[in-house]
């Protein structure tokens, strides 16, 4: 399943990326009503449609309405 996904590395600060909503994140539901409910996720200035997975390090992430929702470990495990 995440062989297809992209591997982008490291968010660029410098450049548009969607919000990452970490399971360990208390305000998840804050930051869903905070993103407009778009069809797109952007990563590094690059736009992904709504169910695209994608690799930034050792972590899957795939975009569920504008915002990046951790998927798994990749399997490598390499950042």
């Amino acid at each position: 399943m995440t062989k297809s996904a992209p591997q982008l590395g490291a968010p660029d600060l410098d450049r548009k990326t969607s919000p990452v909503a970490w399971e360990s994140d208390e305000d998840t539901e804050t930051l869903r009503e905070s993103v407009p409910d778009e069809a797109i996720c952007y990563f590094n200035d690059s736009t992904y449609r709504n169910g695209t997975m994608i690799e930034s390090g050792r972590v899957v992430l795939r975009c569920e309405r504008g915002i990046w929702v951790p998927a798994g470990p990749t399997e490598t495990g390499k950042p």
